[in-house]
């Protein structure tokens, strides 16, 4: 039977699109796997990662890795004497782990829909820029709160009670940073966001530290060492509201805010700068 123009021409828009994003895929498999400067980067994080989770030392674990990708995450965990389960949305990424014969099981599958394992089958789970894609609808279906609170729920089920969940994760503003973590708190977790070299621009890394179970110490970031007097600069999880004056997350202009803001600013810099009191960024009264 003859096809009529219009499917032929939707058909061959098709064929190119899937094409397309196959050869795109493709691609972004061999900058990960050949690239050896992002081997080095994911090997830090992942390693960072690790350390968060605070294991038992020279006892194996079995763990989980969120966004496995080639498997780059699960070379360091193997190294580490561990046994792990890597799940990714990518085909394209899981055969390229395949034919680097990863020890670690790989699962295709969407995060978004759940984590499909038993209850406590793992002793922690490790992820590095995976879980910020959730904040996309990259369907008309999908909505990024009930897609993150399915991750986390089934999450919180699948690790054993005691255990942490490592996720380092790139928020691209203030908005999809306390979305996540209120996700992970109404699953059920407690923790906080554990921010290593948080006055870098290029070294600054996000960790969101869970918990299962009873709450432990939140790690301290790496280049964040507190002196006497000085509070910590990590995030925690707290029941106060966090006001910001504009969608950026930045204080509004010559609020009490953003003078402290300005002032802390010009501190770092090593420029003279007046003691906060009580009246700083209060308004004057208008004279006639």
């Amino acid at each position: 039977r003859c096809v009529p123009p219009a499917c032929s021409v939707w058909f061959n828009l098709h064929l190119h699109y899937c094409l397309c994003v196959k050869k795109e895929e493709s691609l972004i498999c061999d900058v990960f796997s050949l690239s050896s400067r992002m081997i080095e980067i994911q090997t830090q994080m992942s390693q960072r990662a690790v350390e968060l989770l605070g294991l038992a030392e020279d006892q194996p674990c079995f763990l989980l890795d969120v966004g496995c990708g080639s498997g780059l995450s699960g070379d360091y965990i193997s190294e580490e004497g561990h046994y792990w389960v890597g799940m990714d949305i990518s085909s394209a990424m899981l055969d390229v782990a395949v034919e680097r014969e990863v020890e670690g099981d790989l699962l295709l599958a969407d995060v978004g829909h759940g984590i499909p394992f038993r209850p406590g089958t793992f002793d922690g789970c490790i992820s590095i820029s995976a879980v910020q894609w959730l904040c996309n609808a990259d369907k008309k279906t999908h909505s990024p709160p009930k897609r993150l609170y399915r991750f986390f729920s089934t999450l919180y089920s699948a690790l054993a009670r005691g255990s942490r969940a490592v996720l380092q994760l790139y928020p691209e503003n203030s908005e999809q940073l306390e979305l996540i973590t209120a996700q992970a708190m109404k699953a059920g977790f407690t923790g906080g966001m554990v921010v290593d070299y948080p006055n870098s621009a290029k070294a600054k890394k996000f960790f969101l530290c869970l918990f299962v179970g009873a709450s432990g110490v939140l790690p301290k970031g790496l280049g964040a060492e507190c002196t006497d007097g000085e509070e910590s600069r990590q995030a925690k999880f707290t029941n106060e509201r966090t006001r910001f004056k504009n969608a950026k997350g930045k204080s509004a202009k010559k609020s009490r805010d953003w003078i402290l803001e300005k002032k802390e600013r010009r501190r770092r810099q090593g420029k003279e700068v007046r003691a906060d009191t009580k009246y700083t960024g209060r308004k004057r009264r208008p004279h006639f």
